[in-house]
Order: C-alpha cells, then structure tokens, then sequence
C-alpha cells in the first residue's frame, strides 16, 4: 500500500464486504418474508405451496451466486512466446500477425467494430465470440451478460440459467404472497384485523411482495426476449461484429433452438437449478451466410452431416458434441475468418488493438 492511503489488502478486504451488501439485503429480505408469511399469517392450507416457491428460489438463487463464471481455456491464451513478442514489438503489422497466427485455428467470428481480432490485454488471451472482460471480477467470462451485484457475480455461460430460474421462481414467491396475502391486507384497512403485531408484518409483506413483483416481471420478460433472440443483455446494447459487419440476429438459431441452447434438450431439468446448457462456452454457430469472396458459401439445405465433405464451411476446431446437433437445419452456416483487434486507451503497448470492455 502507498503510504497516503490503507494497504491493498485492506481495500480488497472493503471492497469484498461492499460487493455482499446487496445479497446480504436480500437475504435479509427473504428471510422477514418467511418470518412474516410462516410465523404471523401463517396461512395452513397455504404452507405446502409456499415452502416449494420458497425453496426453488432460494436454490436457484443459492446456485446463481456460487457457481463460478467460465473462463476462456488455456488454448485462447497466447503462448509465452508471444506474449514476449507484443511486449516488446510496436510495429503494428508484426503485433497484428502474431494476433492472426493466434487465431488461425480458434471458432472465432467476432470481431470489433475496425474488423480486428477481440484480444484481451489484461487476460493476455484471444478472446471467444461472446466473451468479455469484467471489470468487476478482472477475467474474461464467456458469453458474459452482465455483472450482476444483486448476486455479486458475473451473469454468463456457467450459470445463465440459474438466473433465469432464480427470476422466475422469485417473481412467482412474490405473486404467491401477494394473492395470498391480499384478503388480509384488505382487512387490514377496513379494521378487520385484531390488533396485533402481525398487522405491521401483513401490511409490508404485502407491500414488499407487490414492489418486487412490478420489477422482476420487467426484468424477467425482458431476458425471455433475449433468450428467444439468443442475445446477451451485452448484445442487445451493442450487436455483435462479424466479418461482413454488424449483426443483431447472428446467433439466433429459431425460436427452440435458442430456448435449447440454454436449457438444453431434456425438458425434465428445464425448470430445475441444475446445468443443462448445450455447448462449451466458446464456440457457438451462427446463422450468418459466409460474405468472404475467397471462401464459398455453404450451400441451403446441407446440415451437419455434410460436415465432413464441407469442413471449410465449419468451424476448424469441432463444436463440442452436445452442441454440434444444433447445426441439423437447413439453414446455412459460416465460417468468419480472424482478424485483428481495436486500440484501447491505457494500454501498456500503443500499436496492439484491442476491444474497449464495458
């Protein structure tokens, strides 16, 4: 630490308490709520519902906190041969090969918004389509959607789905009460209630239930919109670059191929808490038709068992085999070649381009 300010590990320490306060709010929050709904209405024929609302949100929420965000693997990572390289080179034609050379064998279409490979500066790594730099968490999470502080934890690949289930079972745990809980909040304003108190616990369970209602509703159709156009909240802001330029709708596969590629294909674990997200995190197919003169287009109608006759069409690395059935449509498939990547301000090397991260 600087002698004018805490030592690091001090402010770590600070910043690590900061990050919990909003999980800790509503932890506390959930907690009066079962304290209100079990302990003062105490509604029997109600309790069975209640406690499986009560548990599915906490599970799902329990499993968005805890599950660590996926990071790219060690093959998107620069050798250390190349990493010397970019260190110390500043010609802006040696740095962009060696991004090239890097990239040369990765399913990587993405590009930034100057046509360059998305490389990270901070990670030293090639970055997947669909992956970003928290700056929250300082690493690269793949298909990041966002950081949420809420969970104090990035949202993306590994635990997508857990969100969306602790927003479903949350806004459900919210409706419960508030249908529940209306009759007695009307007697409460008509003096039908005895004068106890579980009239102050009815009457702001019922408001808090209502509050959260109103928001999460908002907030959960809006990441089915996303999910049904296969986009991050990321994309949704700023779409996704390709070869041939921007493109809001490259990932969208059709409406159940996108709803798959979160929930996976077997229904029976669609609204559990548990991982069943098809793919690997860093290759994803797209619906783009290939725009590269000196590469043909693949052809309608071929699907994933023409693979082996039109490899050039596919990525060079395979998509892993939970995912790879999702190229089984008669829609066509490309490959984008890698580029190279945009300048960032700040950065340790001036003639090394990279994405500016939000």
């Amino acid at each position: 630490g600087s002698p004018d300010g805490p030592p690091s590990s001090v402010r770590r320490s600070c910043q690590w308490l900061i990050y919990w306060v909003p999980v800790l709010f509503i932890g506390s929050i959930v907690a009066w709520s079962y304290y209100a709904y079990v302990g003062q209405l105490c509604l029997m024929v109600c309790l069975l519902a209640y406690h499986l609302f009560f548990a599915m949100f906490v599970w799902s929420y329990w499993k968005t906190i805890f599950t660590s965000p996926m990071n790219p693997s060690k093959e998107y990572h620069l050798t250390y041969a190349d990493k010397e390289l970019l260190d110390r080179e500043t010609r802006s034609e040696i740095l962009q090969e060696v991004l090239r050379r890097a990239a040369k064998d990765l399913p990587v279409y993405t590009r930034t918004m100057s046509g360059a490979i998305r490389y990270c500066d901070r990670c030293q790594l090639v970055k997947p389509d669909r992956c970003h730099h928290c700056s929250v968490c300082d690493k690269c999470i793949l298909k990041m959607d966002h950081h949420c502080p809420w969970v104090n934890n990035c949202v993306g690949f590994s635990n997508y789905k857990f969100f969306l289930l602790f927003l479903a079972y949350s806004l459900l745990y919210c409706l419960f009460i508030v249908a529940t809980d209306l009759q007695y909040f009307i007697k409460f304003w008509t003096n039908g209630l005895p004068d106890t108190q579980a009239k102050f616990h009815i009457m702001f369970l019922f408001f808090a239930a209502a509050m959260f209602s109103v928001s999460l509703s908002s907030l959960f159709g809006y990441h089915c919109w996303l999910v049904t156009k296969n986009k991050s909240t990321l994309e949704a802001f700023r779409a996704p670059v390709f070869r041939h330029g921007t493109d809001k709708n490259g990932f969208s596969l059709g409406f159940d191929k996108n709803l798959r590629q979160v929930f996976g294909d077997e229904k029976k674990y669609w609204l559990l808490p548990v991982f069943s997200s098809l793919g690997d995190g860093c290759s994803f197919p797209t619906c783009l038709v290939n725009q590269d003169p000196e590469q043909a287009s693949t052809p309608s109608g071929h699907s994933s068992s023409n693979k082996n006759e039109n490899s050039h069409h596919f990525p060079a690395k395979p998509l892993r085999d939970s995912q790879s059935h999702l190229l089984t449509d008669s829609q066509s498939w490309t490959e984008t070649s890698a580029s190279i990547e945009n300048n960032k301000s700040g950065m340790t090397n001036p003639a090394l381009t990279v994405e500016n991260e939000t």
